[in-house]
């Protein structure tokens, strides 16, 4: 966690304070994102480049903003226009593209960024290094701060160190920056502590945005693959075998070797695989569902089929087993006791209690609802 300026490690001929400050009085994503994106590069290039593009960098801020956006429907805050940024890309959310980081900068190079790259780093690249030449600025116009932030990054390059300079003394024919090699070496060296240091600057900005969001920390980074349903599956597949079961959107006797794990709301909101919010289902319910969220009067249906499994399992399972799968039932629904889920009353309340409010943040977030299949 961090919490304080003492949270980046030392160093003997940098400004760690200054770095410290970069997103102070931060107001939108981009400095965030800016920052994020340059250690991604440097990261990716192995730490052996000085010099980045102001393309490059838009586009892995793109590719870092699209997947909070386009996937997860989250507010990157009211005066911020990353989201119509990239929303007028229209780029297609292709499965690959969700996971794969690498294909969504290759669909975003090929698209047309310059307006995008001419309107993020008029500001961005220079405001982020304010704090390096706060003292030098004092008295200068606010009109006149990004010509004296270039003038003044270049010219204290190895004297003041700033994080980077640019590739032009001229503010118009700027288009990279040039990072001071020690701070690449630092950032080698702490690379891990620095991602988690943006990684929780970047969850508290968007905690204040999102503030009913679950699970944003899950919301915020591509992931690198989904997980296996395979023991949620195997819950369900043993029910199945002791006892026929219905789908509640076909109305289809369930087979337990042809069935699907449903995230009843859909997982690109709650974003986990918790079983509480899984149900099996025929595949075709199941690819038609997609991202969205059931009408109403699916939502019995549904507690009664949960109601129906944690009866049936209670029975077959041995009781530690049994404990371990019902846990999460226990802490999500906010049920005392494990034989209080049997009792279909106190159930129904509590997924009522519990899903009312999260798919109605959901209907705010864009997710559609009402969903019927066929």
């Amino acid at each position: 966690m961090f919490t304080d300026n003492q949270s980046l490690p030392p160093s003997h001929g940098l400004n760690i304070s200054a770095l410290s400050q970069l997103f102070n009085s931060t107001t939108n994503s981009y400095k965030y994102l800016f920052f994020s994106a340059l250690l991604d590069i440097l990261e990716r290039n192995l730490f052996d480049c000085e010099l980045i593009s102001f393309r490059e960098l838009v586009v892995e801020m793109l590719a870092n903003a699209w997947y909070p956006h386009v996937f997860f429907k989250l507010s990157f805050g009211k005066q911020d226009q990353i989201s119509l940024k990239l929303d007028k890309l229209n780029i297609q959310s292709e499965k690959e593209a969700i996971t794969r980081k690498d294909i969504l900068i290759t669909t975003l190079n090929k698209s047309n960024v310059d307006d995008i790259i001419n309107s993020l780093m008029r500001y961005v690249p220079f405001r982020l290094i304010r704090p390096f030449v706060l003292q030098e600025l004092k008295g200068v116009k606010d009109g006149d701060i990004n010509n004296s932030i270039v003038k003044l990054s270049r010219e204290l390059f190895e004297q003041k160190k700033p994080l980077y300079s640019f590739n032009s003394q001229d503010y118009k024919s700027i288009d990279s920056i040039v990072i001071h090699p020690e701070w690449i070496n630092y950032i080698k060296e702490n690379f891990i502590i620095l991602k988690g240091w943006v990684a929780w600057s970047w969850l508290n900005y968007m905690q204040k945005n999102n503030p009913n969001t679950p699970n944003l920390a899950r919301k915020l980074f591509p992931l690198v693959q989904r997980k296996s349903l395979a023991e949620q599956a195997k819950y369900w597949k043993l029910i199945i075998d002791k006892n026929p079961l219905k789908c509640i959107y076909s109305n289809h006797i369930l087979d337990k070797n042809g069935i699907s794990v449903d995230h009843y709301l859909p997982w690109s909101f709650v974003a986990h695989d918790q079983l509480w919010n899984l149900i099996p289902s025929i595949h075709n319910v199941n690819s038609a569902k997609s991202n969205n969220i059931p009408a109403t009067n699916y939502l019995e249906k549904f507690i009664n089929l949960q109601h129906q499994g944690l009866i049936i399992s209670h029975d077959i399972l041995p009781k530690n087993k049994w404990l371990k799968y019902i846990d999460c039932y226990l802490s999500d629904l906010k049920i005392n006791e494990p034989n209080d889920l049997l009792k279909l009353e106190i159930l129904m309340k509590a997924y009522q209690k519990t899903f009312k409010p999260l798919i109605s943040l959901a209907e705010i977030q864009g997710f559609s609802t009402n969903w019927h299949y066929g």
